[in-house]
Formats: structure tokens, sequence, C-alpha cells
């Protein structure tokens, strides 16, 4: 076949599809194997809503009913209305937590001391009869331990405030603004950090941002039960271990004024122990 008529041939080939040798898609490759699905995210745990226990009055007087800073009979004040004595600061994370607390070395405990100690002083001042906190730094703890007690505390809070009273070195009784729209609109008094009992309280009794309040507060075993402003709000409720929710709370701890970023005041703090009988 001459040149002329081959190339007339491969033409006609191109053109009709004719002998065309068709173009083979390129291998794909083999199948990768389905990553396995994650596992679904545990859902956070859901407190119980409260109820009434039928074990305490519902209403009971708003107030010790004594002057300022001066305990009711049978009751110590914790704060003399003056100076800081019987108070410490609460030493720097992860040693606010009591468990690691307690493993301290003797020398590391004296140098974290020392430093809350200074936190404190910078921090937390008495005006007018009561503590005052600046807003910055860190809680201010008793400086004794409490196991079963009774408690009355009195406290003030600004515009959009946050702060608790942490017992026996745990958070905690709730104080805040009830106008945040963070769930504060359950009011103040609840235990916020509880997960299997209940965390809010039975009731809003708190008085408008700028006044006193005043807690009533009897802790005996693990239970609590709070009143605020003479309405009870909390009524024998357990207080979970937020630091290792496998224990129980802690048997005997301190006592704190929760510091959240804004200015605080508290007065009329008295403590009144209870004996270990009282659990049974």
């Amino acid at each position: 076949m001459n040149k002329r008529i081959l190339t007339s041939v491969l033409s006609v080939v191109t053109a009709f599809g004719g002998f065309a040798i068709a173009q083979q898609p390129a291998p794909k490759d083999p199948a990768k194997p389905a990553a396995p699905a994650k596992p679904a995210p545990k859902p956070k745990p859901v407190a119980p809503l409260p109820e009434y226990t039928g074990l305490n009055p519902k209403t009971m007087a708003p107030t010790a009913g004594t002057a300022d800073n001066t305990a009711p009979e049978g009751f110590v004040a914790a704060f003399n209305g003056k100076d800081l004595t019987g108070w410490v600061g609460l030493l720097k994370a992860p040693n606010d937590n009591p468990i690691k607390r307690a493993a301290l070395s003797a020398e590391d405990r004296a140098k974290a001391t020392a430093e809350a100690e200074a936190n404190k002083i910078a921090n937390w001042k008495v005006e007018d009869g009561a503590l005052v906190f600046s807003g910055k730094g860190r809680s201010l703890c008793t400086a004794n331990q409490y196991g079963n007690f009774e408690m009355w505390v009195t406290w003030k809070i600004k515009e959009a405030g946050d702060s608790g009273i942490y017992l026996r070195g745990s958070p905690q009784v709730q104080i805040w603004d009830t106008n945040l729209k963070n769930g504060a609109h359950v009011g103040s008094g609840g235990f916020y950090n509880n997960q299997k009992n209940p965390a809010i309280p039975l009731k809003k009794a708190d008085k408008p941002v700028g006044e006193w309040n005043t807690f009533f507060i009897r802790m005996v075993g693990e239970k609590a039960t709070v009143y605020l402003n003479g309405e009870l709000v909390v009524d024998n409720v357990t207080l979970e271990n937020y630091w290792d929710r496998t224990q129980p709370i802690f048997a005997k701890e301190q006592i704190e004024l929760q510091n959240h970023g804004n200015t605080l005041w508290f007065k009329n703090i008295y403590i009144k122990e209870l004996p270990d009988s009282a659990a049974k």
C-alpha cells in the first residue's frame, strides 16, 4: 500500500472511530477501609431538681438578730469587723485543691503560704466593718478547719457579681447577680457544682444587687441546708466533692469566701461547731 492510500485510510478511521483504540481509564486505587466511627460523647450529667424534704421549716429568721459582727449566743465571730485576723489567703493552683495541699512538704507549704498571704493582703481589706475584695487575687479562707457546723454570713455584690461560699474547701454555695444570662435567674444559694444531687435552689430569695443578703448554712456529714434571707433554698442536699467525685466531701476543711473577678463584701460571719454526733 503506497503512502498516499495509507494516509487516506487512517483519515477515515480517525473520522469515524473505526479501528481506533479506546483510551482506557486510569486504574482506581483499591478501596480504603472506612475509618471507625468516633464514639458519641458522653452526655453531661444533669443534676436532679430540688425538692423539699420536710426536715426543715420553709422559713426562719432572716438574720442572726445581733449588731454587726457581734455573734449570737452559741456562735463565734469568725470576722472581728476590724482586720483580717483569723483569715488566710488561698494557696495558688493547683494547691487550692485540698488533696494536693495536704500532700505538700513542710517546705513547699511554707513557700506557698507566704505567697498566699501576700496575695491576701494585696486584695482583701476591711472597710466600714466589712471584708472587701478588690476583684483581683484569690479567695479568703478561715484559718481554722470545720467539720459539722452552723454558719451565718451576710454578703453583698455589684452588678454582674459572681461568688460563693466553699464549705470544707469545696465549691460551693452559689452567689451571683440573678440578672446574668448564665442560669443565674434561679437565684443564689444552690450547690452550683453538683452533678448527681440538686444543684439549683428551691426558690429565688435574693435581694436586689447592691443590697445585703444573709445566708444561714447548716452542714452535717455530707449534707447541707441553706436559708437565704430567711427562705429555705437548699433542703438537706449532699454537697459533692468537686475535687474527687469518687469520694465524699472532706470530713473537715476550711471555709472560703470565693473570688470571681468582681468586688465583694462580707460581714457578720458567725460559726458554731456541732458535735460529730449531730451527723447520726
